[in-house]
């Protein structure tokens, strides 16, 4: 077999670098064809750039000034290869809510691996950049709407601190694109540790041989876990890795009340960061049955289903690794199933860690677990606003009390009110200063989420041509934390509706 770790390490010697800073390097190329195909993006109309990641672009080593005056348009819509890339559509399958199908790349294309000058690897990839081998009757193209929504909510994950693939650009094409009606289409720039899925295991073990299961595990331990190589059962390792990445990843979704919308195998990554923004959504009032995606009739994806969504996409990773872990199938399902078992553990673990920060809770306390519930039954009681009841705690107020009221004043919320006093004795049992649970609240309680509504606003005046709500929409977002009179609107939630908000794929 092919020594993948020795043709690895080969891969950081850098390429030639382009005026605009570029400087790919396409290990993933290097494995078998059956993983991709090769792929140039199709040529669009009128290619003009309307969202430029400065900030990202300097984080990757690239030339921004020459970019932007030169070549970004053509770069980022796909017209123009930058030197040193290997565009390819990338194969691999998913259970879409619990069918199973082979899939691939239908309407993105990767350019290819992109070296920073402090050596680290990111796949750079154009969504939206025309027909490829795995399209499926599908046109390859992307609508500006669901385009911008990624751009924001990626963004705005990464401001939150939380794993996520990132937003270089968006550009739009000049072209239309149909839908149910007409609507501009647009290019994606995203940036990602890789597009390695829990999917791409799925088409690799699709195959009769095991050699594709084992030369992507290979691969990924190399690029994403490379001091895992030399343990004893290394894809043991790998599935233990994952495991723990993906349980503290949804733990963080939960803390923030983030609603991914479609965890089908294909959109969670090997590598633990948040990808496919399709019809994600953040959570108003708090209720774990809370859905927003127009296609997940059933409830699937909702809010409170994702950690066990989460562990039976990895039970789905597990079944492929099944070949290499032992000799015996017998004893393979017994190793993955005990490190399967402990999903739900490390998953408690980190939300209970990150709850009791959003509660300012300095100490470990046994009934800390059931403090908790408690306040997430009373929010789920009285339709609190999940990110504004946690952020107004700090402050001594909570989001649905009349401003003019104390907690201690108001009768409407009895169990809150016997609740709020508990949690009070809580924080004053501590030996560290209030103040310090103050700071570690503030700390971990954002201010401002990408409310919805705010987000459909800055879609609608974008789709127009008018990209300023958007831009102060991003500037906002890029400081959750900052509690500051010109976000104070940021803040709001949605005005009641008989009707309920749905997102869409945007495919």
């Amino acid at each position: 077999m092919k020594d993948l770790k020795k043709d690895f390490k080969k891969d950081f010697k850098k390429s030639p670098i382009a005026l605009s800073g570029w400087n790919f390097d396409n290990s993933y190329t290097r494995l078998a064809k059956t993983f991709f195909v090769n792929q140039k993006p199709t040529t669009v109309k009128a290619p003009h750039i309307v969202l430029f990641n400065q900030s990202l672009a300097v984080s990757l080593g690239l030339n921004t000034e020459f970019l932007l005056q030169n070549e970004a348009s053509s770069t980022f819509s796909g017209n123009t290869i930058p030197m040193g890339a290997e565009p390819i559509a990338q194969a691999y399958a998913g259970h879409q809510f619990g069918h199973l199908n082979m899939l691939g790349d239908g309407r993105a294309i990767l350019l290819g691996e992109h070296i920073t000058p402090d050596g680290n690897r990111y796949d750079i990839q154009l969504k939206g950049a025309g027909i490829t081998a795995y399209s499926r009757r599908g046109d390859g193209r992307a609508a500006l709407g669901p385009m911008l929504r990624e751009y924001i909510i990626s963004e705005a994950m990464y401001a939150l601190e939380i794993p996520t693939t990132r937003s270089l650009a968006v550009v739009t094409t000049g072209e239309l694109v149909y839908r149910d009606s007409a609507l501009p289409g647009a290019i994606l720039t995203r940036v990602a540790a890789s597009h390695i899925r829990v999917g791409t295991f799925q088409f690799a073990a699709s195959h009769d041989s095991t050699e594709p299961v084992r030369s992507l595990a290979d691969y990924t331990l190399n690029r994403h876990f490379p001091n895992l190589v030399s343990t004893e059962n290394k894809y043991l390792s790998l599935l233990d890795a994952v495991i723990d990445n993906q349980a503290k990843l949804i733990a963080q979704w939960m803390l923030i009340g983030f609603i991914h919308g479609v965890m089908n195998t294909d959109n969670m990554s090997i590598s633990g960061e948040s990808i496919d923004f399709g019809p994600c959504a953040f959570m108003n009032n708090y209720d774990p049955a809370t859905v927003f995606s127009s296609i997940d009739k059933h409830g699937q994806y909702a809010f409170g289903n994702q950690p066990s969504i989460a562990q039976w996409n990895l039970t789905r990773f597990a079944e492929t690794l099944l070949p290499l872990l032992h000799q015996t199938l017998e004893e393979s399902i017994g190793i993955a199933g005990n490190s399967l078992n402990k999903f739900a553990d490390k998953y408690q673990q980190y939300w209970l860690t990150g709850m009791r920060a959003k509660l300012g809770l300095l100490t470990v306390e046994s009934d800390d677990l059931a403090l908790i519930e408690e306040l997430l039954n009373c929010m789920k009681k009285y339709h609190m606003d999940y990110t504004n009841t946690f952020y107004d705690l700090s402050s001594g107020f909570v989001s649905g009390l009349a401003s003019s009221l104390s907690v201690e004043e108001n009768t409407d919320m009895p169990d809150f009110i016997a609740w709020h006093h508990r949690w009070r004795s809580r924080l004053s049992s501590q030996p560290q200063f209030i103040d310090d649970a103050i700071a570690l609240m503030l700390k971990t309680n954002p201010v401002v989420i990408p409310r919805n509504h705010q987000v459909e606003a800055a879609l609608v005046a974008a789709e127009s041509g008018d990209f300023t709500v958007l831009e102060k929409l991003l500037n906002v977002l890029s400081q959750p934390y900052l509690d500051d009179a010109s976000n104070i609107s940021y803040r709001m939630p949605p005005v009641p509706s008989t009707i309920p908000y749905k997102t869409f794929c945007g495919t």
